[in-house]
């Protein structure tokens, strides 16, 4: 097979990117080594930074986000018995969309499937070859059969598991990474939200959020220990806990538990993003503990670049932005890793034997509530950072 651009993941980046190759004109395959119902059902993070939720509009991926996204124009913070609203439309002039990552996967294979785009699910054995060459190579097992995809650009956006960034030549990639002491129990429960919008608590027995999915299912999380054992957290347990860290804020309604893991906390960087012709992109060059709620949007702002490169360099033959690849994503991925862990620092109990944090995070929480410069602050990072330097 002969493409311009081997896709390796079929994830939200890996999905964008084709879809924005594909209006450029310009032609991909992608590969995913999982089946399409097992991608469509994933469940992930939800929240979509205003830009993020235009592009997905502005390209034509946006007709059920729409309808069925839940718009914010803020988030609570709960500390002290208190909520205070942070209302960013009036701060920055901006909000957030939620919408499921899995509708937005199902969003984007249906528009490629329907634009004649070639996605192989269930693919074994990828290989990478040649890609410090003009001409890179993908082979995989397809079906029982071999197959071999020749391209211009490799791209791989196949996770924090997957062959790409390990495709890197040895001392040609540096690792920069930072595990926490906790981790995050988190439910999907058939249960409306406690409120029209994401509240994140501070509580002397720990962090917890409560976001949502739809009007009727909510998606919540404790911070609980890296090692929790999930069985030892029956329902009733769970909903306990969840409403003595939103200390009588609100009332919880408790519902049917539909999932529930536990999610270590973890920031990773991959330096450089690039090696010759292979470009890593999202959760293959970067991952960002959810409380800044990032991910998926460091994915879709590397990909916006990389289309952008790929596309100047067959229109003119001009490589500077494919040079400038890695730079320029990670500037932002950077910014995205201060604003994630300094979320991080403000709203979970790093130790809770040393009562000055304790009472450090409830200034800086008092701050940040009173203080519009530093509301401001929080606010512009959450909905999104301008996209002027990509």
């Amino acid at each position: 097979m002969r493409t311009q651009v081997g896709i390796v993941g079929a994830g939200p980046a890996g999905l964008m990117l084709s879809h924005l190759l594909h209006r450029s004109g310009i032609q991909s395959i992608v590969l995913e080594n999982r089946s399409r119902a097992y991608v469509e059902q994933r469940v992930r993070a939800g929240v979509l930074e205003q830009w993020a939720a235009d592009l997905l509009v502005e390209t034509g991926v946006g007709e059920r986000l729409q309808h069925e996204a839940m718009w914010h124009d803020g988030i609570f913070l709960c500390f002290e018995g208190a909520l205070h609203h942070l209302d960013f439309r009036s701060l920055v002039g901006k909000g957030i969309a939620i919408y499921g990552q899995q509708e937005i996967v199902k969003d984007l294979i249906a528009r490629r499937l329907a634009d004649g785009g070639e996605i192989f699910f269930e693919v074994e054995d990828v290989r990478l070859a040649g890609f410090e060459s003009a001409s890179p190579t993908i082979a995989f097992r397809h079906a029982g059969a071999e197959k071999e995809i020749s391209c211009n650009f490799i791209a791989g956006c196949d996770g924090s598991h997957g062959i790409c960034r390990p495709s890197f030549p040895s001392g040609m990639l540096t690792a920069y990474e930072r595990d926490y002491p906790f981790a995050w129990l988190g439910i999907l429960a058939e249960a409306p939200p406690p409120e029209r919008e994401l509240i994140y608590a501070f509580h002397a027995r720990g962090f917890a959020l409560c976001s949502m999915r739809s009007p009727t299912l909510s998606r919540l999380y404790l911070q609980c220990a890296p090692d929790e054992d999930i069985n030892a957290w029956p329902d009733d347990r769970i909903w306990q806990e969840l409403q003595t860290r939103l200390d009588g804020t609100r009332a919880l309604t408790e519902g049917k538990i539909w999932q529930r893991g536990i999610t270590p906390m973890r920031s990773f960087v991959a330096e450089p993003m690039k090696y010759g012709r292979l470009f890593l992109a999202g959760d293959a060059a970067h991952v960002v503990p959810p409380t800044g709620a990032k991910g998926m949007n460091l994915a879709f702002a590397d990909v916006l670049v990389l289309s952008r490169a790929i596309d100047a360099f067959y229109a003119s033959g001009a490589s500077d932005r494919l040079d400038a690849y890695s730079s320029t994503c990670l500037r932002r991925v950077w910014r995205a890793q201060r604003f994630s862990l300094w979320m991080t620092q403000l709203l979970h109990r790093f130790a809770f034997d040393i009562d000055f944090d304790y009472r450090r995070q409830l200034a800086e929480l008092d701050y940040v509530t009173s203080s519009r410069a530093a509301a401001t602050a929080l606010a512009e990072n959450y909905v999104g950072l301008p996209l002027d330097q990509e």
